[in-house]
């Protein structure tokens, strides 16, 4: 079969460098769903985007559909035949419906009934004749934001200007928005000149001669490369930020590196805010001495050649000055305020309209620290210092810096609290208590940190959900469900005594006692429980462990988090040991008959015979230690000692009818296995481990 290559190229106005990435994956997703609807055989596509074009290239494309036998299916042969064995109606105007006469019926069984079907070939249609369908594909993609232009009624995310489609050398009669196809391009808007392409194979090529690099992960390779060399040349290290570096490819066709610098005495700034000034408004590159040192230089990436070059620095370093300056100003004035002001501006923002301004949840926040600090029985000055961390963990939310940058909120606090004479713990759980910011993010390092993070986050989200703002689908504006992952993480990691559930009540009983919740606190904390449970067990599956131990560890709620994610590990362990199986299979008896006991004590004077009397030994020998067990949070050692239980178990089953027709001598044999039956429970509940599966 003869095949040659496709090209489509939508010429447009410069798009947003944060479309780019998206659109590509939609391109060759929705061309992959065209062209297989399509039924067009071909090898690849590569799908690329710059700022001013979206290009596929389909690779080796059949010129002309494959040509298929189809079977059509008519009615029922009772349908289609009279009592005379003439065609009915039906029939005739089912085989003129597919091209054919009655001549051509055929009759098939089909799960018992007898239909009436024709065979029908269908010539493949040459590809050339199906392209203009890919305007459809082009105007299915979907922006975050779309514009109309000219008089058109179409919204599109920038005005297209040319198209430009071959098939082959063949221009594929294609128009979008009033602009035809041609075999006609454009290079570089200011460096390059218009091409007209003989064939699609010379795209790339082309592109390249007029100063365009079409495939982003080449441009950003090129990016890379050049950082390389700068650096070699200069003794710098250039920390190359994935997320920005991903920007910049995507503002550039043409990419060339270069590097300026500024003034020393704008390092007397932190370099946060110089860092951020530098990224978030120029789009530049830090650079660090080989200590790690911020040195007063930066890297950047221009959209051309390397013409000039010296020109378009100077050029930038102009631009970038002003920046600092206006940054250098605003520290200037902000070292001018005192925390205690900062702290009385905070009344006057609010946080959300009915749970009040910021500084109400100061408060509140700085009340809950106190009381996690004694759930814990934290050291007092540990207690103090997050305290006071929590009193002015916002009071930078007002400062020039934060206002102008306001991802430095926390960084900037601790850097204030400290020129403002706080203590060292007290100022670095200023910028703790946000953390982690995002998923992948560190923790905080101290506790005094950890603590104004989980009350911090705590309060957000018990007030939100006690006033009915609840995530769903999409929609969390107020990323609960990355600060209750935040919350778990933060426990798990301090390993703090404490059970989830205390900390909730805690919390909601702050909003309570205020009258703020707008529902009842049995709707509250249900809510908070599904919410809370469904992120334990995201992040216990982020940890490889599988939904029926999730399950089974979480079934009466998350606890002491640590413990219980220890639980879990021990248990997806357990599950995979084949030593285990006779506890597994003793255990799993125990759960599935202790259901139907009732509330009685074991009476031993009941017992019929030793394995009774032994089992029920063996049980009270091992409760004391089992329970200390439990407290000392020994996951292991805790399933192993119900492990122990499992030769007296089986002799027990072996040896006694426990569904006794005798009603007192079952409800007490009954009564013994719920004894055992609440013993692992308080472990995790075995039942729901599929454990066949491993076996």
């Amino acid at each position: 079969m003869t095949t040659t290559n496709i090209l489509f190229e939508i010429g447009l106005e410069e798009m947003p460098a944060r479309f780019l990435d998206d659109a590509q994956k939609q391109l060759h997703e929705k061309t992959t769903a065209w062209l297989d609807e399509l039924r067009v055989p071909y090898q690849g596509i590569e799908v690329y985007v710059t700022p001013r074009r979206l290009a596929v290239i389909i690779k080796d494309a059949a010129e002309k559909q494959p040509d298929i036998e189809e079977e059509a299916k008519g009615p029922a042969k009772s349908i289609a035949l009279d009592e005379n064995g003439e065609w009915t109606k039906a029939a005739v105007g089912f085989s003129r419906g597919q091209g054919k006469t009655v001549k051509d019926i055929y009759t098939k069984e089909v799960n018992g009934t007898e239909y009436i079907f024709v065979s029908k070939f269908i010539e493949g249609r040459k590809t050339l004749d199906l392209l203009q369908g890919f305007k459809d594909v082009v105007l299915k993609m979907n922006f975050p934001k779309s514009m109309r232009w000219s008089d058109l009624n179409l919204r599109y995310v920038r005005p297209i200007r040319w198209i430009t489609a071959l098939f082959g050398s063949e221009i594929v009669p294609l128009e979008i928005a009033g602009v035809a196809a041609s075999n006609k391009t454009y290079g570089h808007r200011f460096l390059g000149e218009s091409i007209e392409l003989s064939s699609a194979d010379k795209y790339r090529n082309k592109l390249k001669e007029q100063y365009v690099i079409v495939d982003p992960s080449e441009r950003e390779e090129k990016i890379r490369s050049q950082i390389e060399q700068l650096q070699q040349k200069k003794n710098w290290k250039v920390p190359v930020d994935s997320n920005l570096l991903d920007e910049v490819k995507h503002l550039v066709e043409y990419p060339t590196v270069f590097s300026g610098s500024f003034d020393e005495e704008f390092l007397e700034i932190p370099e946060e805010a110089l860092i951020t000034s530098m990224k978030e408004h120029q789009r530049y590159f830090p650079v660090r001495d080989s200590k790690g040192s911020l040195l007063p230089n930066f890297v950047a990436v221009r959209n051309g050649n390397s013409d000039f070059i010296e020109t378009v620095a100077r050029g930038n370093e102009k631009v970038l000055r002003a920046r600092l300056s206006d940054a250098r100003f605003f520290f200037e004035e902000d070292k001018k305020q005192s925390i205690a002001r900062n702290v009385k501006k905070l009344e006057k923002m609010v946080f959300q309209e009915k749970l009040g301004t910021i500084a109400d949840k100061v408060g509140r926040v700085t009340q809950l620290t106190g009381q996690i600090s004694d759930l814990i029985n934290m050291d007092a000055v540990v207690r103090k210092q997050a305290v006071r961390a929590a009193e002015i963990s916002k009071f930078d939310l007002v400062t020039n810096m934060v206002n102008e940058f306001t991802e430095l909120q926390g960084i900037m606090g601790e850097k204030y609290a400290r020129l403002f004479g706080e203590n060292e713990q007290t100022a670095k759980a200023i910028n703790e208590h946000y953390m982690p910011r995002h998923a992948g993010d560190a923790l905080p390092a101290s506790t005094e940190g950890a603590l104004v993070s989980v009350a911090d986050k705590l309060d957000t989200i018990i007030g939100c959900i006690s006033v009915g703002i609840i995530p769903s689908g999409s929609q969390d504006p107020y990323g609960l469900r990355r600060q209750a992952i935040g919350v778990l993480q933060i426990l798990k990691s301090q390993k703090w005594q404490v059970k989830l559930e205390e900390l909730l009540e805690k919390t909601y009983q702050q909003f309570e006692a205020k009258g703020i919740p707008t529902r009842s606190k049995q709707e509250i904390m249900e809510d908070l429980s599904e919410f809370f449970t469904h992120r334990a067990g995201y992040i216990m599956k982020e940890a490889g462990i599988d939904q029926d131990v999730i399950e089974a560890v979480l079934h009466a709620g998350i606890g002491i988090f640590h413990f219980t994610f220890d639980k879990a590990l021990v248990l997806a362990d357990k599950r995979q040991d084949e030593s285990f199986k006779p506890a597994q299979e003793g255990l799993g008896r125990v759960l599935n008959l202790a259901g139907k006991a009732g509330t009685e004590e074991v009476k031993k004077e009941l017992f019929e015979n030793a394995t009774e009397t032994e089992l029920n030994a063996a049980v009270e020998r091992m409760l004391p230690g089992y329970q200390q067990t439990l407290e000392q949070q020994k996951a292991n050692k805790a399933i192993e000692m119900l492990a122990e239980l499992a030769d007296p178990i089986h002799a027990f089953f072996d040896h006694t009818m426990v569904m006794a027709k005798d009603e007192n001598l079952r409800s007490n044999r009954l009564a013994l296995l719920n004894k055992i039956a609440a013993m692992v429970y308080q472990y995790a509940d075995l039942s729901k481990v599929q454990w066949k599966q491993q076996f």
